[in-house]
């Protein structure tokens, strides 16, 4: 450790032990805190001249980051306060980030893993989860609910390992991913043609390749009068809906009682006639009540982790097995490939690359669940991308059942072939 990190967990050390000593509240008492913090700074530097210790070279800055450090987030005030920091990662005493180029870069003010550790349980005091020996992993919204903490502690770690990820899907459209290159205006006007209706969608890709945001913006497209009802784990969409409300999961209590699962959320919001549920991080039991809601008529979107459009497929089968009903994986299989209209499927580049400063997140094929020719499932992919940074082109195929679905929903005038030829743009 350096000697500036040295000085900086003594001072912060002395300082806490004179507000506790004071029974002081850093949120009420902020300047009795001040001047604590000025006082052992001032001592510190007296001990320095003694040659006892280093001599600090600036010690108003100490004062300034040991402050923030007890009434803020200290080393990561600034991070925290950056929007274009999409993710901090906490590994230990070790701090790095994503900057707005999207290149990973590291933290230069010293800190600690005791000083971390005291930060993320800062960051979920506003919440009701814990971080404790009982329950060493959490996830939690933060921030005023404008990021999503995900943190572990030991056991489970072999130290305290978190991110601390900012939402970036607040009121964003399938325009502005078009803007954004992410998607042609052909493929975003059929998906917002297929959202006029009650379909199910599933998005796929890996972590960070933007299935929440593209989610966001599909919600965005639906008809105002549609009842769309979000359950997520953590919740991340922020999108207004006029017809309908977001649900979260909720954690057991010390005791083990009292948890709301992802899947007791779909099953609660299937009696409450949604028109489309909205279905965040499909993982396990909770893509059963999924299938269970075609039968009620339902239309609905969920994300998943996959890599390419048929593994979501398999992905999806494979979840909803877990949910330990007394159904066959070829049941299961025969009801989403009946059921389920389109899989989007989403990528992301690495690092930036040909000069670009941003990260890519684009839309690679819009596939369509076509009911099975045998055990497996049958697809038609309907626009595709070579690659990253290529055209994302129309393959000249609509499926029939679908379209005729969407074009009875669409106003006069307006088909999902007129739409995909470019010859008709949505409202």
């Amino acid at each position: 450790m350096s000697d500036r990190a040295d000085a900086y967990d003594a001072i912060r050390t002395d300082v806490l032990a004179r507000i506790e000593s004071r029974r002081l509240r850093p949120e009420a008492d902020l300047d009795e805190v001040r001047a604590e913090a000025r006082r052992a700074v001032d001592e510190y530097q007296r001990r320095a001249h003694l040659g006892d210790e280093v001599p600090l070279g600036d010690p108003a800055a100490m004062v300034d980051g040991v402050l923030r450090s007890i009434t803020d987030f200290g080393p990561l005030t600034d991070l925290v306060a950056r929007r274009d920091v999409e993710e901090i990662f906490i590994e230990g005493a070790r701090v790095s980030y994503l900057d707005g180029s999207g290149r990973l870069r590291g933290l230069t003010t010293p800190t600690s893993e005791h000083e971390n550790r005291q930060i993320i349980e800062r960051l979920l005091t506003l919440t009701d989860r814990q971080l404790n020996t009982k329950q060493p992993i959490v996830q939690a919204r933060v921030l005023q609910g404008s990021a999503r903490l995900t943190a572990a502690i030991p056991p489970v770690g072999d130290r305290l390992s978190a991110t601390i990820r900012r939402y970036t899907v607040r009121n964003v459209t399938l325009a502005n991913l078009v803007a954004r290159g992410s998607i042609s205006s052909e493929a975003a006007g059929f998906l917002w043609a297929v959202m006029q209706i009650r379909s199910r969608v599933a998005v796929s890709g890996e972590p960070g390749a933007g299935k929440t945001t593209l989610a966001a913006a599909l919600i965005a497209a639906g008809p105002a009068a549609h009842c769309v009802r979000c359950c997520e784990e953590i919740r991340e969409l922020a999108v207004p809906v006029t017809h309908g409300s977001y649900y979260e999961v909720r954690p057991p209590a010390l005791d083990g009682t009292g948890e709301i699962s992802l899947r007791d959320l779909v099953k609660f919001v299937l009696a409450m006639r949604p028109d489309r549920i909205v279905c965040g991080e499909v993982r396990g039991a909770e893509a059963f009540e999924l299938s269970r809601a075609v039968n009620a008529g339902c239309g609905f979107l969920c994300t998943i982790h996959a890599n390419s459009a048929p593994e979501a497929l398999n992905a999806l089968v494979n979840a909803a097995l877990m949910a330990g009903e007394n159904v066959t994986e070829r049941v299961v299989r025969k009801v989403f490939s009946e059921s389920l209209d389109l899989i989007v499927h989403l990528d992301r580049d690495d690092v930036p690359r040909d000069g670009n400063d941003h990260i890519r997140r684009e839309v690679m094929e819009v596939t369509a669940a076509l009911p099975a020719m045998s055990d497996d499932f049958t697809v038609e992919p309907v626009f595709v991308r070579e690659a990253l940074g290529k055209p994302l082109e129309w393959t000249g195929a609509l499926p029939g059942g679908l379209q005729e679905r969407v074009d009875r929903a669409l106003p006069d005038g307006l088909t999902l072939r007129r739409i995909v030829e470019g010859m008709a743009v949505p409202a």
